[in-house]
C-alpha cells in the first residue's frame, strides 16, 4: 500500500451518515494525537487527493498501525457517500468501530 495521509479509527453516525471521524493525520515522519475531523473536511481532502485508510495504532508503537482498507469519496445520484467500497450506497467503512 502506498504511504496514507492518515488512519480513520472510528467514526460518529447519525440517521446512517458519518457525522465526524476520529482519526490520526501524517506530520511528517510521524502522526498526530487523535483528531476529530467533521464529515465535510473528510470529503475535501478525500477530493483533494489525500489517501485516509481505516486502522488501529498499534499499542506501545507510535507511528505503528494496523491498516484495512482504503477510505473513498465515492459520489452518486448527486450525493457523496464515505465508504471503503467503490459501490457504495450509503456510508459506511467497514471493521470501524463507532464513537
Amino acid at each position: 500500500m502506498k504511504k496514507f495521509d492518515g488512519v480513520i479509527e472510528a467514526v460518529h453516525y447519525h440517521d446512517g451518515q458519518i457525522v465526524s471521524a476520529r482519526l490520526f493525520e501524517r506530520r511528517g515522519a510521524t502522526f498526530s494525537d487523535r483528531i476529530i475531523v467533521p464529515r465535510e473536511d473528510l470529503i475535501q481532502r478525500l477530493q483533494k487527493g489525500k489517501t485516509y485508510v481505516t486502522g488501529q495504532r498499534k499499542e506501545y508503537l507510535a507511528s505503528t498501525f494496523e491498516t484495512g482498507a482504503a477510505v473513498q469519496a465515492v459520489a452518486r445520484n448527486g450525493k457523496v457517500f464515505l465508504s471503503t467500497r467503490p459501490d457504495a450506497t450509503k456510508d459506511e467503512l467497514e471493521g470501524v468501530p463507532v464513537f
